[in-house]
């Protein structure tokens, strides 16, 4: 039987993204579903979604009654990926900064290890129409994160990701504390020292065109204190 691969699409306010990614997803692998996990957004996107998932089988919605954050989507989505016994899952940003081009490769190097991350950091900067700040947060946060948790990725805050479903089910996702970009980290990490093998692919990030970035000094403080509190937990025993 041909492995099922489910995409993890979280959305707020994606109504002018939405229409446009899904058959780009669609087109990369026949083994390809799309679950939309919507924060009831007020643009409409879910029910834009729903219109597109009348019309495809592949394409699926998961509806929320509000707002709770990254981490909590993705949460939601691995519980409904294997609840129905997807063999990998994916998780992806609905903005056009993750390009559906990439998906052919997860596919083949998910076949040789756990996890399969798609850095932009892995060969040189491969960061496209972000602010030189921005840019300079970002990859410092990763040198950060590797000196201080010891995981060895180049860019763990990496959100373009594929798990096999042996990964998400060893992990207790009740017990993922993060919410923001740092949930990228932890669970990550969690992996990692369970002991499953994460492989880094390239891949170019170019900043979002439409709709508005969720970044927010919350996010970025949140991220500054998991890496401590993760490497606290590892040496505590207190992952599960």
């Amino acid at each position: 039987m041909a492995e099922k691969a489910l995409i993890l699409l979280p959305t707020y306010n994606e109504k002018e993204n939405i229409e446009r990614i899904i058959p780009e997803i669609l087109k990369q692998d026949e083994r390809l579903s799309i679950l939309v996990i919507d924060d009831n957004s007020p643009d409409g996107t879910g029910q834009i979604a729903d219109k597109i998932a009348a019309q495809n089988p592949r394409v699926l919605v998961l509806h929320r009654e509000k707002k709770e954050g990254l981490g909590q989507a993705y949460i939601a989505g691995f519980k409904w990926a294997l609840e129905r016994d997807y063999d990998y899952v994916f998780e992806m940003d609905a903005d056009f900064s993750h390009d559906p081009k990439y998906l052919p490769d997860f596919l083949g190097e998910i076949e040789h290890c756990d996890i399969v991350l798609g850095s932009r950091y892995i060969s040189g900067v491969n960061v496209i129409n972000w602010p030189m700040m921005r840019l300079l947060l970002s990859y410092y946060a990763n040198v950060y994160t590797r000196v201080v948790t010891g995981l060895p990725l180049r860019d763990a805050t990496g959100g373009f990701k594929c798990f096999r479903r042996q990964v998400l089910e060893s992990i207790d996702l009740d017990d993922v504390r993060s919410n923001g970009y740092s949930f990228q980290i932890e669970v990550s990490y969690r992996a990692y020292k369970k002991g499953f093998k994460i492989r880094e692919i390239p891949i170019v990030f170019v900043d979002r065109t439409a709709g508005q970035s969720k970044m927010s000094k919350k996010i970025v403080r949140e991220a500054v204190l998991m890496v401590w509190r993760l490497r606290l937990w590892g040496l505590l025993g207190k992952l599960k």
